[in-house]
């Protein structure tokens, strides 16, 4: 499968990785992070222009997750937990995040396996204000997308050993991305209101 990822997207370049993450951010069964990183690595081979793979990975990411919130929003939660009946759990429970982490799960939820398909949904359904959602969702799609491509980027042909790496501590990664921009936020708070005070 790998090789045949590696072909396609030399062959077709950016079009292919903009549909392929519209329709992996949405749910279908697409691997978004395997194919973010063999572009990253045919990028530094010189087999992919970088300002058009890395529009159409940013592009494809936020359509994705815009039509995703719009289904949501369209469907609303009822209709939504039909629709996803054999996996009703896992919407219950990116709803009970989505309202425990608020906006942190939409900007780092891209990192954890299968929650990235159902945040933008669920925010959806919950009426999340559209400026809301795209002020968390967006940044952190351009994150995750930066993220893989920069990983198949400086890994070259070991991407594969990489990227095995990255899925082993994707959710480590996203606790520790949050982490680091609590505290930051928490220092650029108390700076402020010392100045204040």
């Amino acid at each position: 499968m790998e090789h045949n990822l590696l072909t396609w997207l030399a062959r077709y370049g950016a079009p292919l990785l903009f549909f392929a993450q519209v329709l992996g951010i949405i749910g279908l069964p697409i691997p978004d992070e395997l194919l973010l990183t063999i572009a990253g690595a045919l990028i530094a081979q010189g087999k992919l222009n970088p300002v058009a793979t890395a529009s159409a990975a940013l592009a494809g990411c936020l359509t994705g997750i815009t039509v995703s919130y719009l289904l949501g929003r369209l469907l609303g939660m009822t209709l939504l937990k039909r629709w996803f009946m054999r996996h009703e759990w896992a919407v219950e429970r990116a709803h009970n995040w989505l309202h425990r982490f608020g906006g942190w799960l939409l900007a780092f939820g891209y990192f954890i396996p299968g929650v990235r398909h159902l945040t933008a949904i669920t925010a959806g359904s919950g009426r999340l204000e559209y400026k809301t959602f795209a002020a968390w969702a967006y940044p952190g799609g351009a994150l995750w997308c930066s993220v893989f491509l920069g990983l198949g980027y400086f890994a070259g042909d070991r991407w594969h050993e990489m990227l095995d790496v990255a899925h082993e501590h994707s959710v480590l990664l996203g606790v520790l991305i949050v982490a680091v921009l609590g505290v930051f936020f928490l220092l650029r708070s108390w700076a402020e209101r010392t100045k204040t005070a």
